[in-house]
């Protein structure tokens, strides 16, 4: 890789200039394929970012449907827009990034995908935050936004708390975990100068490899709290985005490959540091994430997955273990490697949540140290006799009656080696969170009950009119006589007709139809349907869930 020998700005003198005026600075390449839906809403949040914009560059990757024609009749009309067309589409998203990165004139480059957005003042905070720190890259929060519902969630929110300037990548490990390229101001001449571009046709998850060799080249970064790009996130869409469609074992397969690359990069440039905490990443974020849905696929998928995922762990070492052996990623990994077979998977999952749950059985070896089960003594969990209390993964199972007369939420709290009755569980803060962040949380707390083999339980009142419609997700928050807390959910208990329908009668709605149910990762969650209105809107999700 090419290395800018200029003088390195993390060691000049400051120039007594002025930084570069915010205005005419940046290049914003939007890139899109069969997207006419989209496309335009993209441009146009590009452009209404301001002076600072001095080109939006629209490249098109040979486009079958009338996203062309619809961009060149918006450039007839705005000088700043630009329209490239590829002859042959690449089939992925690198090709024309790259292409972009090779076109634009601005000092400063950032790209933007056909179906996500720009939210007001993005392209000024980055700017401004990379002109007065004079670094070659600003970030700033990306928000994932679920659609239709609005729901909103922020990425990796803890990068991101408040302003940063970073001399050296190194300085923050934890930015190998904003993989995204989007949410990211770049200056074009660093990008140019050490040859950073994304890998080239259908390269899935291409902006890990490219943030890999964005940190590998070591610019001086700033971090700013301003959400500075909006992803949208279309579930229900005929076809899913690339890093959305993850039923098929090919993109588990071009998931590792691109994490793989991201290894090489950071450790081949010299950032040990980096690299370790990129294999870190991926157990706590890629493993997390697949086992959780493991449940979902097939037989053939599963072991495929297994068998792929065994010889992808088998490149680690003794330190990439070390570092935190429990946590849920090295501990899921350890499993997998040490069973030839896929096994546990509903454990597994829950152990995949966050926070994690670590369910029964509580096995111990001879000798009595805690181990995964009796199977499979190797897998030790024996720190967990020392971990604070504060992180431990505690088992809590949840049942929910709806009734017309009072419906309650019942918890059961396992215990885990002792350590539940070590710290004593007093009281468990109960929280139901509306998922569409329009509703304020409905929150009770209640006192543990000591019940013997039974663990400790609690039983809460939940008010279904106060809830209202939507879906809410269950929170728990455990209150021990040591003074520590722990934030959970709780497993969803089926069989009996729990996590079924029910119409309940509403002095309020008339008529509320409330249907407990397990996330993916096994947590109970409630959706909740008021009157007729709302019934028939739960029939039409249903179908078409159904046929997606």
């Amino acid at each position: 890789m090419h290395r800018d020998t200029r003088q390195d700005p993390r060691t000049a003198q400051a120039s007594p200039t002025a930084p570069a005026s915010p205005t005419d600075q940046v290049g914003v390449v939007v890139i899109g394929y069969n997207d006419a839906a989209h496309v335009l809403d993209a441009v146009r949040s590009a452009l209404a970012q301001g002076s600072a914009v001095r080109e939006v560059v629209a490249v098109d990757d040979c486009s079958t449907d009338d996203s062309v024609a619809l961009l060149s009749r918006l450039a007839a009309e705005e000088p700043r827009l630009r329209v490239v067309s590829r002859s042959v589409n690449s089939g992925g998203c690198g090709s024309p990034r790259n292409t972009g990165i090779e076109t634009v004139t601005a000092p400063y480059v950032m790209f933007l995908d056909s179906d996500d957005v720009l939210p007001p003042g993005a392209v000024d905070a980055l700017l401004a935050a990379a002109t007065q720190a004079r670094a070659e890259v600003a970030s700033g929060l990306c928000v994932r936004r679920e659609l239709p519902s609005g729901q909103e969630q922020p990425w990796e929110a803890p990068l991101y708390g408040e302003p940063a300037v970073l001399a050296r990548p190194s300085q923050r490990p934890r930015l190998v975990h904003d993989t995204l390229c989007v949410n990211k101001l770049y200056r074009t001449d660093f990008l140019r100068e050490n040859d950073i571009r994304f890998p080239d046709g259908r390269f899935l998850y291409e902006d890990i490899v490219f943030t890999a060799r964005v940190l590998a080249a070591g610019p001086r970064i700033a971090l700013v709290p301003d959400p500075v790009y909006v992803w949208h996130v279309r579930r229900s869409a005929e076809q899913l985005s690339l890093s959305l469609d993850r039923g098929r074992i090919d993109n588990w397969q071009a998931r590792t490959r691109a994490c793989a690359m991201a290894y090489d990069i950071l450790l081949n440039a010299g950032q040990k540091e980096l690299a370790r905490a990129a294999r870190a990443k991926f157990l706590d974020h890629e493993m997390r994430m697949y086992v959780r849905e493991l449940g979902l696929r097939g037989e053939d998928y599963r072991r495929a997955w297994w068998e792929h995922t065994r010889a992808y762990l088998s490149g680690y070492d003794a330190t990439d273990w070390e570092a935190n052996p429990t946590a849920p990623g090295p501990l899921l990994a350890r499993i997998v490697l040490e069973s030839p077979e896929p096994r546990d998977l509903p454990r597994l999952k829950e152990l995949a949540a966050r926070p994690a749950r670590l369910r029964p059985p509580y096995a111990r070896a001879d000798d009595g140290t805690p181990v995964w089960s009796e199977d499979l003594p190797q897998v030790s969990l024996a720190p967990y006799l020392t971990r604070p209390t504060h992180v431990l993964p505690f088992a809590l199972d949840a049942e929910l009656r709806p009734r017309a007369r009072g419906t309650r939420l019942r918890l059961r709290l396992h215990e885990l080696y002792g350590r539940v009755a070590q710290a004593g569980p007093q009281e468990v803060e109960v929280e139901w969170q509306a998922r569409e962040n329009k509703h304020t949380p409905l929150r009770t707390t209640v006192a543990f009950t000591a019940a013997g083999d039974q663990g400790w339980t609690a039983e809460a009142p939940v008010d279904l009119n106060a809830l209202g419609a939507g879906t809410w997700d269950l929170r728990l928050r455990l209150r021990f006589a040591d003074g520590a807390c722990r934030d959970v959910t709780a497993h969803a208990v089926a069989g009996a007709g729990l996590l079924r329908r029910h119409a309940v009668a509403s002095a309020r709605h008339g008529v509320l139809l409330v249907q407990p149910y397990a996330t993916h990762s096994g947590a109970l969650a409630l959706r909740v349907a008021a009157g007729a209105q709302g019934a028939t809107k739960v029939v039409r999700g249903r179908l078409r869930r159904l046929f997606h």
